[in-house]
């Protein structure tokens, strides 16, 4: 990892804004990014799962996913669509990272409490339109020190499962899973650079 990597992971663990808010991201030129870069964990997804053979699209056009947010009521694209996941169905897969301090002043800090709650307000605000338009929703929920709400442990185990089933070669498998963590990281912070300014480089 290169220092730049290295401190561009660090910022986003410590929630250190990078970004200018709502700035449109001069990788796809499509979608806005916000200040902590969670959009880059989409590209560093997808990558995980077309090295498992996972078919699944970015930022897709679903149709019926809103963000009612500040009063308005707009269609938005899922995070990552992946096709065919549970039962023939599609599944509109919705990542949120959040500050496991989040909440702290007020409750008191318990630890994975702030990731249980950002699934929990995920799947009350889309897991009913996905099942009313035959789509599956997951809430890919996870803090910055890298815990994992249950749904994303689910998710991820089963794709663990499909690149099992894709490497033949012990060997392959262990280094697949040996270096999990670390190419998350790796991936998520070469997504990071690429997006940054150059002042900041």
């Amino acid at each position: 990892m290169s220092a730049v990597e290295y401190r561009s992971i660090l910022k986003y663990r410590l929630m250190i804004p990078m970004f200018p808010n709502d700035e449109t991201c001069p990788v796809c030129h499509k979608a806005c990014q916000d200040k902590y870069g969670e959009h880059a964990l989409h590209y560093a997804l997808m990558d995980i799962l077309r090295r498992a053979g996972i078919s699944a699209k970015k930022e897709a056009p679903v149709n019926f996913l809103t963000d009612p947010s500040e009063g308005r009521s707009t269609l938005r694209p899922a995070d990552v669509l992946v096709f065919g996941w549970e039962g023939g169905k599609h599944a509109c897969v919705d990542l949120t990272g959040v500050s496991p301090l989040a909440g702290f002043r007020e409750n008191g800090f318990v630890a994975g409490q702030a990731v249980l709650k950002a699934e929990s307000k995920k799947v009350e605000k889309h897991a009913k339109a996905c099942e009313d338009n035959q789509h599956a929703f997951v809430p890919l929920a996870f803090d910055t020190f890298g815990s994992l709400a249950p749904e994303a442990v689910r998710f991820l185990s089963r794709v663990q499962r499909v690149v099992h089933s894709n490497f033949s070669t012990p060997q392959g498998r262990g280094f697949v899973f040996s270096r999990l963590g670390f190419s998350i990281q790796k991936g998520m912070a070469a997504q990071f650079v690429a997006r940054l300014p150059a002042i900041l480089m």
